[in-house]
C-alpha cells in the first residue's frame, strides 16, 4: 500500500481573501513579520499499488481535488507503514 501526500495550492496570481483574512489576524496579533498567507489544501490517500499509478494520481487531482483553473497541485508518494 503506497500513502500519497497531495498538496493543492492557487495558482500565483490568484486572490486568496482566507489567506488575506489570516494575514490581517495575524497582524491583528503583533505577527507583523507575515508579509502574505496563502491557503491550501493537503490531501492524504492510501492506495493499493497500481501499474499507472502516477497517471492515476494526476487524473484524481484533475477531475476532483483541484480545480486547474485557479489551483495547482503536487504530490508525493511513499510505502504506507500500517
Amino acid at each position: 500500500m503506497y500513502k500519497v501526500k497531495v498538496y493543492v495550492t492557487l495558482k500565483e496570481g490568484v486572490l486568496d481573501p482566507q489567506g488575506k483574512a489570516i494575514q490581517q489576524s495575524l497582524s491583528s496579533l503583533s505577527y507583523q513579520e507575515v508579509e502574505e498567507v496563502r491557503v491550501g489544501k493537503y490531501i492524504e490517500l492510501f492506495v493499493e499499488p497500481h501499474e499507472q499509478l502516477e497517471e492515476r494520481i494526476n487524473k484524481m487531482c484533475d477531475e476532483l481535488l483541484a480545480n486547474p483553473v485557479i489551483e495547482e497541485y503536487q504530490y508525493e508518494i511513499e510505502e504506507a507503514v500500517r
